[in-house]
């Protein structure tokens, strides 16, 4: 039994330790910003066309800063970058703050914010990525990946449910002022970290520009493996994350209020609860030599959870109490395939790229990773307005499946790719 609950060695290491603590606290308050957001604009509007929109804003710096942030990444010392970042991030909540305490009650204005927000965020995830390889050894990065995912999956529980409730004495502004407060356990972690300069001691030998990231689009066109955990990760979410539809759910299917509430809280809180549960019985990860073939029966997974999801938020009705709570089951099984998908996609890149364009490939990565269920923002929100929330994720979910099995037949590469654990008298060599 000891064997299935996390491994937890990485822990060990004090730099990673300090990353990992300060996360506590700091993805918390990041998830009151996301619930924030399409609160704020569905009270606001009262339209989930106007909450995908939201998906749009926060994708285009996403991709553009997200590629960008691993070539810096690649350029420059990793703990001087992160240290900007994150100071970035908290100029961002705190200008969300004043919008809200100061009642602009503007979308464009919360929309232009979230873009300046997700720009810092997309320098500073693949800049910690890229990061961490330098920190531990290759064999504790499983168990690594699986910890971050656990505490970034509990802040998406804590997150919404603090946010709902608090709700009921104060206003969205509370809100984002305790996501500023909360960036600074981040960049007083990063401060105490070790210079982390690029692995040829030579700072800007690699590039920083354009054709620093289109060599970084080279390497990863020419890694069939690495290739293919993005494109899969982008079936899964791109078609698969109704998140969009969550207030217009909670509200209409399940008859939250309009402006958010405990409904919405759950619905927003329950993927990331089975990922958490998913984290804490991590320990068998480290043991699994098929990657490839595990990333995608957890997206199959993924998958069918979210075909439920959708059946149970459509047969609600009178019974809404009873099929809520079905759904959340449905979406939490779907956090729970998500986390394992994440860890092994992760360890997948960053045990298979080379130092020197490990920051560039982190910044695809959070694209990815980011960017995908942002697009998913947009696609829900337009399916929702033209077929109805039960078709727009439910169909969703069925899109996943057919599309996940495509690319398992069309890449038979990455069903099989292995990594072979060491042993006595064995390297730690990975198989492709």
């Amino acid at each position: 039994m000891a064997g299935l609950f996390a491994d937890t060695t990485p822990l060990r290491t004090r730099d990673f330790r300090r990353l990992w603590l300060a996360g506590i606290p700091t993805v918390i308050g990041a998830n009151l910003t996301i619930f924030a957001v399409p609160v704020q604009l569905y009270a606001l509007t009262q339209n989930s066309a106007y909450v995908g929109l939201s998906g749009i804003f926060a994708l285009v710096p996403l991709v553009v800063f997200g590629l960008w942030g691993g070539a810096l990444a690649d350029h420059m010392d990793r703990r001087v970058l992160l240290i900007i970042a994150s100071c970035g991030l908290a100029v961002a909540s705190v200008l969300l703050w004043v919008q809200a305490a100061l009642a602009l009650n503007n979308v464009w204005v919360v929309l232009c914010l979230l873009s300046v927000q997700q720009a810092f965020f997309a320098i500073n995830q693949p800049t910690r990525s890229a990061a961490i390889p330098r920190i531990l050894p290759s064999d504790q990065l499983p168990a690594a990946n699986s910890l971050n995912m656990t505490v970034m999956q509990f802040g998406a529980i804590v997150g919404p449910l603090l946010a709902g409730i608090m709700l009921r004495w104060v206003d969205l502004s509370t809100l984002y002022l305790i996501d500023a407060i909360t960036c600074v356990a981040p960049i007083l972690a990063t401060v105490r970290l070790a210079p982390i300069p690029p692995s040829n001691g030579e700072v800007g030998s690699s590039g920083w520009g354009f054709g620093a990231v289109l060599d970084g689009f080279r390497y990863l066109a020419g890694n069939t493996v690495v290739l293919m955990s993005f494109v899969v990760d982008l079936i899964a979410m791109i078609l698969g994350m109704p998140r969009a539809l969550f207030p217009q759910m909670a509200h209409e299917s399940f008859g939250g209020p309009v402006e958010g509430g405990t409904t919405m809280a759950l619905l927003a809180s329950a993927i990331a609860v089975g990922a958490v549960a998913g984290g804490v019985f991590s320990g068998w990860l480290p043991r699994v030599q098929r990657q490839g073939l595990a990333v995608v029966a957890a997206i199959l997974v993924w998958g069918v959870a979210m075909i439920g999801f959708g059946v149970a938020s459509g047969l609600a009705g009178g019974a809404a109490g009873l099929m809520l709570w079905i759904a959340l089951v449905f979406l939490a099984v779907g956090g729970a395939a998500d986390m394992v998908s994440s860890a092994f996609r992760n360890t997948i890149l960053q045990q298979a790229a080379s130092d020197d364009v490990r920051g560039r490939l982190q910044g695809v990565f959070t694209v990815v990773v980011a960017g995908g269920p942002r697009l998913a923002d947009a696609v829900h929100g337009a399916a929702a307005a033209a077929v109805g929330t039960t078709i727009a994720a439910a169909g969703g979910g069925g899109l996943v499946v057919v599309g996940v099995m495509v690319a398992a037949v069309l890449a038979p590469a990455f069903v099989r790719y292995r990594v072979n654990r060491p042993g006595p008298g064995r390297p730690d060599d990975d198989e492709v």
